[in-house]
């Protein structure tokens, strides 16, 4: 599956649209998602950014040797996508390291 989070763009084809980051990870945590590209900026912080699922991702991968996707980060937010950038880098990082 490829999940696709964001609040404004068009989904592209063969991609599942999701709004909140609590919808990627739920079907993260399906373990059945190959492919996720997350914006940053949702519309609402209070409900979360694309950032929380970086965050999430590096969680799970360092305390539950969690699988992540290949991650791509198609924010125009050009701080917010450095960061989220940098926590892929992070989780590659680990993914890694727990291989070796």
């Amino acid at each position: 599956m490829k999940v696709f989070l964001d609040d404004e763009r068009v989904t592209p084809e063969g991609w599942t649209r999701v709004y909140w980051p609590h919808e990627a990870i739920r079907l993260l945590e399906t373990g059945t998602v190959d492919e996720l590209s997350l914006d940053h900026d949702l519309g609402d912080d209070a409900r979360g950014t694309g950032y929380d699922v970086i965050l999430w991702i590096e969680e799970a991968v360092a305390l539950r040797c969690f699988r992540p996707p290949k991650i791509f980060v198609h924010s125009a937010n050009s701080s917010a996508r450095a960061k989220m950038e940098s926590g892929v880098l992070a989780i590659q990082r680990l993914v890694l390291k727990q291989n070796q």
